[in-house]
């Protein structure tokens, strides 16, 4: 939610900066703005979207260093007013802020009462008067002065007229990445901001602050101690951020399945001992046999898929598993276990819900790794060890690549917690023949998309649905909903088919379609006969299925995919569900890829 880019070099700012919004435009947003150095501090500022405040930028809207943002609203509504950058009162300080500051209704009352005239809505204004107000002799000390007043969550960068010369940027529990160039240098709060002009590049870490200059960076703790903080480089493929021929970034991530699917294996399919090699877990087979429990915390998503990891990790290596959503986890102050393996998952590795869940295992002595994307996020670097999911930039806000790999991610972690306690070798390399399958009946599920889009036309005229599965089924059923109701704004729910006849089936209507999982398993029978209590209710049916399933008499719509092992089934079942997902919004008309009030990375709670 929200972005942050800054520029300070050679070359002018604004194009720079615009570009850079662009590419952050993902994240979610409702109004943009800049603000640059030059003769003086010039700020422009728009609700709507960053082409809008392009084309209605000022003629020599001219300056070497600057800073924008995409703001995604929360104190205030979307309006000219209420975007960022805020200024002082005299117009010499500028600040762009991610994040929420909990104590602005008590700062902006002490401004008030001190004359100060506020112009905006937001919490943000605060910041910048509390920069202009502070008497400090360098940029550094009035912006840690401010920050010292503040409660809460940041990404901030500031510009001040009397210091033409720097940015300062500062983090705690809002992401910023410092991008380093030819004599320039970038700031962003994504680092596909950056990769079309830097890969190398340094990442804040709560606490700490940073100034920029054409030349380069200095970094260091609130306090103004200086700290060491190296730049790297990054592996990343810049065109990766680009849709290129295809007409959404949703559409080329779902394509790419396959792809990602190989890259998430590679090397870590152990044939020989029939089990995972997973080295970024850091734990000997002892360490792992110790393990008596495992807990799984994601949000949204990365929850669901949670909820198959955990299915995964109970059946293969017979150890108590459970998901649970990260964002309400550590505000029932949660038992932590020196036994138990806490699993932290996340695509973007900013989500803060669960960074902060993660950071209240370490507090009180747990174990956790994490599923991750993004390689240096936040939260693969709190985390004890942990799997990268190797799927590459995922710009849609729905996720399909990622959660795929979170999947394959939890079925080699499941492999090894297996194989080191009662799975046999023969399981184990069954698995790995499964597991090395499923790129190629990913592809065969894609290969069907033009049956799906033309189902997805019918289902898209529905104002409501119903999602159903039993055990392995339910998360599938889950993300299925999730993915139907994110992009298409229809409203779907997902129920456990068990569950049908305790309060759902009063639903059932031939306006509400239901789309039933229904795997060949130990439990096919009894989903089959939940299908007919459904149609005889006159509900239209879509059955999400293996070829070799007999459903029977049961008038419905069959999506039949490819079997593999029953433990691996799930994902090949979760892929028809993001296609019917995707062209249904396709079919209402909406913007895919930022679906209206949500984000690609969360970064406020």
């Amino acid at each position: 939610m929200c972005g942050i880019v800054g520029y300070i070099g050679t070359q002018q700012a604004a194009p720079l900066l615009l570009e850079g919004l662009a590419r952050l435009e993902h994240r979610g947003y409702d109004s943009a703005g800049l603000a640059v150095l030059g003769s003086g501090l010039r700020v422009a500022k728009k609700a709507g979207r960053v082409r809008d405040l392009g084309a209605d930028l000022p003629k020599r809207f001219t300056g070497k260093a600057g800073i924008g943002h995409t703001r995604w609203a929360t104190h205030g509504p979307a309006n000219d007013v209420n975007a960022h950058p805020h200024v002082d009162a005299k117009g010499d300080v500028a600040v762009v802020h991610n994040g929420i500051i909990d104590n602005a209704a008590t700062l902006r009352q002490q401004l008030t009462d001190d004359g100060v005239d506020l112009a905006s809505d937001t919490d943000t204004e605060v910041l910048a008067h509390l920069v202009a107000r502070s008497t400090a002799d360098t940029l550094e000390e009035r912006v840690a002065e401010a920050l010292a007043a503040i409660e809460g969550t940041y990404g901030i960068a500031v510009l001040h007229a009397d210091f033409p010369d720097r940015i300062v940027v500062a983090r705690n529990g809002s992401p910023l990445i410092i991008g380093v160039g030819d004599k320039e240098m970038h700031v962003a709060s994504d680092l596909g901001a950056l990769v079309r002009y830097t890969t190398t590049v340094a990442h804040l870490d709560d606490g700490e602050m940073a100034t920029l200059t054409a030349t380069g960076f200095t970094t260091y703790r609130q306090d103004l101690t200086r700290i060491a903080r190296e730049a790297t480089e990054v592996d990343v493929d810049p065109s990766s951020y680009d849709a290129g021929e295809h007409d959404s970034f949703m559409r080329k991530e779902m394509l790419e399945q396959p792809s990602a699917a190989e890259r998430v294996l590679r090397g870590r399919l152990d044939e020989r001992f029939g089990t995972g090699h997973l080295g970024g877990l850091d734990m000997d087979a002892r360490e792992t046999r110790a393990i008596k429990r495992v807990k799984i915390l994601g949000c949204g998503s990365a929850y669901y898929v949670g909820q198959m990891g955990a299915s995964l990790v109970e059946e293969l290596a017979r150890i108590p598993a459970d998901a649970e959503a990260a964002s309400e986890f550590r505000y029932r102050n949660p038992v932590i276990e020196p036994d138990t393996l806490y699993v932290a998952v996340s695509q973007s590795g900013e989500t803060i819900d669960t960074l902060l869940a993660v950071q209240e295992i370490r507090r009180k002595g747990g174990r956790v790794i994490g599923l991750v994307n993004v390689v240096g996020s936040a939260i693969a670097r709190e985390c004890d060890g942990g799997i990268y999911l190797h799927a590459g930039p995922e710009v849609a806000v729905a996720s399909t690549k990622a959660l795929t790999n979170m999947f394959l991610g939890f079925a080699l972690l499941a492999l090894q917690l297996g194989r080191v306690r009662d799975l046999s070798i023969a399981d184990g390399k069954r698995l790995i023949a499964g597991l090395s399958r499923l790129p190629e009946q990913i592809q065969e599920v894609l290969d069907g998309e033009d049956a799906l889009a033309d189902l997805a036309t019918d289902l898209a005229d529905a104002e409501s649905l119903f999602f159903v599965g039993r055990v392995r089924g339910f998360p599938v059923a889950r993300e299925g909903a999730q993915k139907f109701k994110e992009i298409s704004y229809r409203h779907a729910e997902a129920y456990q088919t068990s569950e049908l006849k305790h309060g759902p089936l009063a639903l059932i209507s031939p306006e509400v379609p239901t789309i039933a999982i229904v795997p060949a398993d130990e439990l096919t029978d009894r989903n089959v006969g939940a299908l007919h209590e459904i149609a005889a209710r006159g509900g239209p049916l879509v059955v999400v299925t293996h070829a070799d399933v007999d459903l029977g008499e049961v008038p419905c719509r069959r999506i039949d995919v490819p079997r593999n092992e029953r433990e691996l089934d799930p994902i090949l079942l979760t892929i028809p569900l993001q296609l019917l997902a995707f062209h249904a919004a396709q079919v209402l008309g909406h913007d895919i890829d930022k679906p209206r009030n949500l984000a690609k990375s969360v970064t406020v709670e």
